[in-house]
């Protein structure tokens, strides 16, 4: 293919040898005319371990061109890589200055073009920037329609410094953000020969992936070196701690808890993170990070109940009161919390949970829900039926598989608030009486 790549710093440099290096002909765009000399002369602008030799050998088989020219650029190619920078404000916030720029310019340029083509942003902007900012910005200076005249795509990059080439050789994750179907089948054609998941989605999704690898990989590292200060305060090696706990891939180092939802409770993790929090102000060691765990979880719990009060109804059933399926727990179940909440505003509740049925109960849960919550003793419902047929608001909150029939057995003017995700594809004709928690 043909591709033009627009922005000769890191991510630029390396993705336009790189794909001169798979047999694309590239042409790599800058205003700065010392980074498109560099090119000219076969040198790298950056500094990338084997980059250079690459570099020097696509430039003298001619797949490696740079130019100022950004028209020619555009007209050369089948496809546009935007990967200038989007630096940070003072306050913050994101300058989209570059890439607004660059969007002019291949805009005016796809104006005298005659041929479909394909603008694919790389730089990182946050969700809704492709759509609200970028388009617009294209169509006005094309005089074209987006999905008609030209394609575009957001194509987030993973590219680590110092192992950049490898990381394009053998991506983890390729994420195809696609305006239409079309643009994103000519961004895959980059990718025909490589072996790794592959996701087309939409460009907000795309856009917001990247943020959410940045960012967890940020939250990863301040985890672990509070772990590592607090293991210190104790004469640990906190070296030796992750290195142990990173040899679960089952729950520790995998996608086990990384689904959104409801907030999280029972027995271990919400006491467990509150004597952990506690014995580092003991120590006197900083935990910002672990210190902001439950109130966050807390938030979600209040979340939860907004979304109640926002339907304007009174009659709510709650469906899940232990803090996950198959069990009976009930220790810090945020679904107490909310029934109670709930009541104390005046709602009128009932709840369900098929594995909490007090002739059933025993021991410490039975202890508990008698002594410490009678009130909610006398909201249960025997059956699920029964709840959905009395209730105006359903709210599950845990992912029993009972739970799955709910949407069926409702009537279609009932509201139901799913903070598992259990009832996404099945709430058919009741679409628009459907919320979900983070989605």
């Amino acid at each position: 293919m043909n591709i033009s790549v627009f922005g000769l710093g890191y991510v630029g440099s390396v993705t336009a040898t790189c794909l001169a290096c798979d047999g694309h002909t590239v042409y790599g765009v800058d205003i700065n005319p010392q980074k498109v000399e560099m090119i000219h002369a076969g040198q790298t602008p950056v500094v990338e371990p084997g980059l250079g030799e690459m570099t020097k050998e696509v430039v003298q088989s001619g797949h490696l061109k740079a130019s100022l020219d950004t028209t020619a650029a555009v007209h050369g190619s089948d496809i546009s890589l935007i990967c200038v920078g989007t630096p940070s404000n003072d306050n913050g916030s994101l300058r989209l200055d570059f890439v607004e720029n660059v969007c002019r310019e291949i805009g005016t340029a796809l104006a005298t073009k005659q041929d479909y083509h394909v603008v694919v942003i790389r730089s990182t902007v946050l969700p809704g920037t492709v759509d609200e900012k970028m388009i617009p910005i294209l169509e006005q200076y094309s005089g074209k329609q987006a999905g008609t005249d030209f394609g575009v795509c957001m194509h987030p990059e993973f590219l680590r410094e110092g192992s950049a080439i490898r990381d394009y050789i053998q991506p983890n994750l390729i994420v195809i953000g696609e305006y239409d179907q079309c643009s994103g089948d000519a961004v895959q054609q980059l990718y025909e020969k490589m072996n790794a998941p592959l996701n087309r989605t939409s460009i907000r999704t795309a856009e917001m992936v990247k943020y959410v690898s940045n960012a967890f990989h940020a939250l990863k590292v301040t985890f672990a070196n509070e772990i590592g200060n607090l293991s210190k305060a104790h004469g640990i090696d906190g070296q030796e701690v992750m290195q142990i706990f990173g040899q679960d891939a089952l729950l520790n180092i995998s996608t086990a808890y990384l689904k959104p939802g409801f907030a999280f409770g029972g027995s271990c993790l919400p006491k467990d993170v509150r004597a952990l929090t506690y014995r580092a102000k003991e120590r006197d060691v900083d935990t910002p990070l672990l210190n902001a765990v439950l109130p966050s979880n807390q938030k979600q719990v209040e979340l939860g109940i907004k979304m109640v009060e926002s339907t304007k109804r009174k009659k709510v059933g709650i469906l899940g009161l232990s803090f996950k399926p198959s069990t009976d727990d009930l220790r810090e179940s945020p679904a107490i919390t909310m029934a109670e909440t709930l009541l104390g505003r005046g709602y009128e509740i009932q709840i369900f949970d098929d594995q909490v049925q007090l002739s059933r109960l025993m021991g410490a849960n039975k202890n508990f829900l008698e002594s410490e919550l009678p009130h909610i003793v006398s909201l249960m419902c025997p059956s699920i039926e029964q709840i959905v047929s009395e209730s105006e608001v359903l709210v599950i909150t845990h992912g029993s598989k009972l739970f799955h029939q709910v949407p069926h057995l409702m009537n279609g003017h009932q509201v139901l608030i799913d903070l598992v995700g259990i009832a996404k594809d099945s709430n058919g004709h009741m679409q628009s009486l459907y919320d979900g928690i983070c989605w």
